[in-house]
């Protein structure tokens, strides 16, 4: 009986030997960090990123020191994007491995702090009605912070903010486990302890960026040919409450696909807020609690130490007009490089850059001073229009081949491109257009706008009625006008290849589908076509 009450008793001692305990220690902040950007993968060709909801992400990878004691231990990463995806974070670098991981559900709030002290001393400071002046005596917080908040005084027991008089709670000391930045913790495991170097990785929510082209173009020739300045901004878009200072950054072009929800995984942190509720003094029979608002929210923690970062040199915010010299005396000396991703497209920032929290950041990722292309027009005459009618503008259109003959030869992920032209009054505004993804190898074809020089009249001069069946024909005729002092070339397209034949025309071609025919239009000049569709089995 003696040696089993020995056994009992040292139950409890063993229980809590500090040799079995985990031990909390805090990961250092970043050393350095990388972000890899994805775009919002529902997000179509000519729509803009959603600033208030972006529904992109990121992959985020931070390098930090660790110091663990021997033993079971769990470490702290504190200052994580809010928007982290916890399943898939990964923590390398570590002996032990990971145990368990976690992702603190609270941010230090007012209501947090309340409840985190409950119990315990807090300083209370108010207005004393006989003198104004402010007078402070300890308290204990008594209850939570869900609804009326009580403390126990010298006086007894008394709710806080129903006296009507100015009340101000001071805490000593922030609770265990409360922290103004999101935590991510995890368990390990170490016999004999050591500092070591590593690596967190997770994907989180609430980034996206887009592309933005500025295409200058120089008096075309008179065969059409131009000379093309080309530059794209990259704009990133970062939602979340954390800045990542400092940082590798990549974009990855290209659409992915997404099956998870990582909005739904993210799961936020709550900072919640502290609401206090009094009965109106006088009107207790009424039993309806009047919401008092919530006291303004502890500081933000202050901003990073500025780090001076080229990157910004390359953002241009002006509304005046820059002609082409100042254009280029200003240009960013800051290139994305273009890796490639498997299928996908990876732009790698040569330079550290800062992402910012709540806010958008734009670097250059192209800039090609000598793409060749050349200017077209394009209109459509087909056995499907109207009688003829009014004269009505061709489209004018930037053509050239995304290879490194004609400058480029690089991935041109979507987006949108602003196109300016010279004029005696400098490069001026023309038009704004969608561009679709590019690969390398590809035709690139950029509309201008509508012109005002060329001009077409198109439309079915002769047909029986009840035609488009087999062995009928439609006769069509087309006349350009060319009011400019140089020749235009003209793309006419004359439908959807199928069932029927093309007489009249010669040097037709199949091209993404339809049928065209291009012709010269001599300046100031006229040309009429004239052809018929024949309605038989090909």
């Amino acid at each position: 009986m003696r040696r089993a009450a020995l056994i009992l008793a040292a139950l409890p001692a063993l229980a809590a030997s500090p040799a079995l305990a985990r031990t909390t220690v805090d990961a250092s902040a970043p050393q350095d960090v990388a972000v890899t950007l994805y775009r919002d993968p529902n997000r179509g060709t000519g729509q803009s990123m959603n600033r208030r909801n972006p529904r992109g992400f990121a992959m985020i990878s931070e390098t930090r020191m660790v110091t663990l004691p021997p033993g079971e231990s769990t470490i702290r990463f504190e200052g994580v994007a809010e928007g982290m995806v916890a399943v898939t974070a990964i923590v390398t670098g570590l002996p032990g491995g990971t145990i368990e991981k976690n992702r603190n559900a609270d941010l230090l709030s007012p209501a947090a702090l309340v409840d985190g002290t409950l119990g315990n001393r807090v300083t209370v400071t108010r207005t004393n009605p006989a003198t104004g002046k402010a007078v402070s005596e300890e308290a204990v917080i008594r209850t939570r912070a869900d609804g009326g908040l009580v403390l126990q005084t010298g006086a007894g027991y008394e709710a806080v903010r129903c006296s009507g008089l100015p009340e101000k709670l001071t805490f000593d000391r922030v609770p265990t486990g409360l922290s103004a930045q999101p935590v991510f913790t995890i368990d390990t495991q170490e016999k004999s302890g050591g500092t070591y170097t590593v690596q967190l990785t997770y994907l989180a929510w609430g980034f996206d960026w887009q592309a933005h082209y500025v295409a200058t173009l120089d008096e075309p020739g008179k065969s059409g040919d131009v000379g093309v300045r080309l530059m794209s901004w990259l704009t990133l878009l970062n939602d979340n409450a954390q800045s990542f200072t400092g940082a590798q950054l990549n974009v990855v072009a290209g659409r992915l696909e997404v099956r998870s929800n990582y909005q739904a995984l993210s799961d936020p942190p709550d900072a919640r807020p502290l609401r206090l509720t009094c009965y109106p003094i006088g009107h207790t029979w009424m039993g309806s609690p009047i919401a008092y608002p919530p006291p303004p929210p502890p500081p933000p923690p202050p901003a990073p130490m500025a780090v001076y970062d080229e990157s910004d040199q390359a953002i241009i915010v002006t509304g005046s007009k820059l002609r082409r010299s100042e254009f280029a005396a200003s240009s960013p000396v800051m290139v994305a490089v273009e890796e490639n991703l498997g299928d996908l497209k990876l732009y790698r920032v040569p330079e550290r850059v800062t992402v910012s929290a709540k806010g958008l950041k734009q670097v250059v990722f192209l800039d090609k001073d000598r793409v060749k292309g050349s200017l077209r027009y394009e209109t459509t005459c087909d056995p499907w229009d109207y009688p003829e009618d009014e004269y009505s503008p061709a489209s004018r259109v930037l053509a050239t081949v995304n290879d490194k003959q004609h400058g480029l030869g690089v991935a041109l992920p979507n987006g949108a491109i602003t196109m300016f032209e010279p004029s005696e009054a400098g490069d001026l505004f023309v038009g704004e257009e969608q561009l679709r993804d590019y690969a390398a190898g590809q035709d690139v074809d950029i509309e201008v706008g509508d012109s005002s020089l060329v001009q077409v009249r198109c439309g079915i001069v002769g047909r029986e009625q009840g035609s488009y069946e087999k062995g009928s024909q439609v006769s069509l005729r087309a006349t350009l006008t060319n009011a400019a002092d140089a020749p235009a070339l003209v793309r006419l397209s004359l439908g959807a290849s199928g069932a029927h034949k093309i007489v009249g025309l010669r040097d037709v071609r199949v091209k993404d589908g339809e049928r065209i025919v291009e012709l010269t239009v001599p300046a100031n000049g006229t040309k009429t076509l004239r052809w018929t569709y024949r309605f038989d089995d090909e």
